[in-house]
């Protein structure tokens, strides 16, 4: 929890500069999951749910951010769609 306030309180100084290169990193790790999520599936079982986890938490992201919502809101958006694109691409190595 000291490391989650410590990452808060940083975000929240340096919110302007973390903007863009948290939309790059997480659009990026959204994508390699989606095409590890694509490769992985077979023709008779297409995995729509993974995808559609995947493609739903990036877009939140995405929409939080050009919402201008708080920042607080941003940073827990952030770090539950890093943690579940993270776990996609785990599952599906």
């Amino acid at each position: 929890m000291k490391y989650y306030n410590y990452m808060l309180s940083d975000f929240k100084v340096n919110f302007m500069i973390y903007i863009p290169l948290s939309i790059i990193l997480q659009s990026c790790i959204g994508s390699i999951a989606a095409m590890y999520i694509l490769q992985t599936s077979a023709v008779d079982a297409f995995p729509f749910f993974q995808l559609t986890l995947c493609v739903i938490v990036s877009m939140a992201y995405n929409a939080s951010v050009l919402a201008q919502l708080g920042y607080k809101l941003v940073f827990n958006m952030l770090v539950l769609s890093m943690l579940i694109n993270i776990l996609l691409i785990i599952i599906n190595l």
